[in-house]
């Protein structure tokens, strides 16, 4: 009961409720922050992943424009059932050129983490247009007007400048190449060896089936790369961390 009756002392004194309160708070902060003066970096670097290529990095945008975040988590924790169900648990290292990240605990539909080369482009383009045709369960709207907005890559040479700015490594080559990149990804007849040159792993496909550039393409490309970037088989956590 002592210490109870001292506790009673500060909820009746705002000054040293507060004063305790800072220092609490202070304590924590430092327990925290402390450790990380001594890391050289925060984020284990890890084999294969790259920056987005300018599609990819385009249909992004697109997913994160269309609030598809707030359904779909991208962070499969390290627990049995979640592992089972989507895959590896994600690495930091996954998400370090994303800006911003998606990583979260709202699933209203699946986590995303993994989704990459799960399905095929229809199966993608089946379910932007019409969700409940391939998950009758489905709760998500239709975005088939993502295949009727054409595309330009007018000003993607800016965005990767833009995100070069920020800490993301692309190259002068890839923003002198982003163009033709953009361009040729949605085109397997075309010239794209250069393309998985700078972009190792990159998906090249006309992923809706048209002649026209949409931003379903884009946003296709993105869904197919995410979480193929790592080798899982070979892939060893660094303990040390």
């Amino acid at each position: 009961m002592g210490i109870l009756d001292k506790h009673a002392l500060l909820e009746k004194s705002p000054t040293l409720l507060l004063t305790f309160s800072l220092l609490v708070v202070t304590v924590g902060g430092i327990v925290e922050i402390a450790p990380l003066f001594w890391l050289e970096n925060t984020i284990e670097e890890v084999e294969g992943v790259r920056p987005y290529s300018p599609l990819e990095l385009t249909g992004r945008d697109v997913y994160v424009r269309e609030g598809c975040y707030t359904c779909h988590s991208q962070m499969i924790r390290p627990m049995r059932d979640e592992v089972e169900r989507y895959g590896h648990y994600s690495l930091a290292a996954e998400s370090m050129y994303d800006h911003p990240f998606q990583w979260g605990s709202k699933r209203t539909g699946p986590d995303l983490a993994r989704v990459g080369g799960r399905y095929s482009d229809a199966w993608h383009v089946d379910h932007l247009k019409d969700p409940q045709s391939v998950v009758p369960e489905s709760v998500m709207p239709k975005y088939a007007f993502l295949a009727e907005t054409i595309i330009e890559p007018e000003h993607i040479e800016a965005l990767l400048k833009t995100h070069r700015f920020v800490g993301v490594p692309y190259t002068d080559e890839q923003i002198t190449e982003a163009k033709a990149d953009f361009k040729v990804q949605a085109d397997p007849d075309g010239d794209w060896d250069g393309l998985l040159e700078r972009y190792p792993g990159a998906a090249v496909s006309n992923f809706d089936g048209q002649d026209s550039l949409t931003e379903m393409d884009a946003l296709i490309a993105y869904l197919q790369v995410m979480g193929t970037m790592v080798d899982f088989s070979t892939f060893t956590p660094d303990a040390s961390r």
